[in-house]
């Protein structure tokens, strides 16, 4: 493993345009669990029962209830770890430019990362249905389910629910970005949820590098250039630090 990130760090040196895509791997060391997978949330709740914009709507009190107000807890107590910090030192370094993330929790800017395109929204904030206005998720009391705007608006957090459509916007970019980047780093996700997985393919034809960093093979490793396996906070260190030395060296 020592030699592959001393490896993964001379390309990621000697690059000034790389891109970042994240999945829930990278938050799981600050105690959010994944939605898929085994041991994730869908495996406890229907997504299409708690998760989809029609349940929303439909009952937006039980949504809060089961759903929402939990993953409130846990985002209230989650902070970033290594792997997110990694990153930042990347950015700070003048190499990475630009993080995606299928995440919904804010941690890469609370890391300080500065350009994050959120596939999936924030949870991070709450958005009014009626006025728009926008609050942080963090400052909300929940006396009362759901929760209300002063205009007399229901709260929602401001995620792509199921039956929603990702940004455009977002999307344009992102595809933008993974065709001209010169590496894209993948970590802590299998690259398999359209679409967000077709991004390191667009980076790969586009002759970008792919390192992929997860805690085990992935159907992305047979894509990836380079698989550093192991838990995104280490391995993402251990990187960080070889890139900083390189380039202090050069």
């Amino acid at each position: 493993m020592e030699e592959l990130i001393h490896q993964a760090a001379e390309i990621l040196a000697a690059k000034k345009n790389v891109v970042a895509l994240t999945g829930a791997g990278i938050s799981v060391e600050s105690g959010i669990p994944p939605f898929r997978g085994k041991g994730g949330l869908w495996e406890k709740i229907d997504p299409m029962k708690y998760a989809h914009i029609d349940a929303f709507i439909k009952d937006p009190a039980e949504v809060w209830d089961v759903l929402i107000k939990s993953m409130k807890e846990v985002l209230d107590r989650a902070r970033p770890n290594a792997a997110h910090k990694a990153l930042f030192r990347l950015e700070r370094a003048g190499i990475l430019k630009t993080i995606i993330t299928q995440n919904v929790d804010g941690l890469h800017q609370a890391a300080g990362s500065k350009d994050v395109i959120e596939f999936h929204g924030s949870f991070a904030v709450q958005r009014c249905m009626d006025c728009h206005a926008t609050f942080e998720t963090g400052s909300l009391k929940l006396d009362s389910l759901p929760p209300m705007c002063q205009c007399g608006g229901i709260l929602r957090p401001d995620v792509v629910f199921f039956g929603e459509l990702i940004p455009p916007n977002h999307l344009k970019r992102s595809q933008l970005l993974a065709a001209g980047c010169d590496a894209m780093l993948v970590i802590g996700t299998s690259a398999t949820v359209e679409p967000a997985a077709y991004m390191p393919v667009i980076a790969k034809r586009s002759g970008a590098v792919v390192i992929e960093v997860n805690p085990e093979p992935t159907p992305l490793t047979r894509l990836a250039d380079m698989a550093l396996m192991g838990k995104a906070g280490k391995v993402m260190s251990l990187l960080a630090e070889e890139v900083e030395k390189l380039i202090r060296q050069w």
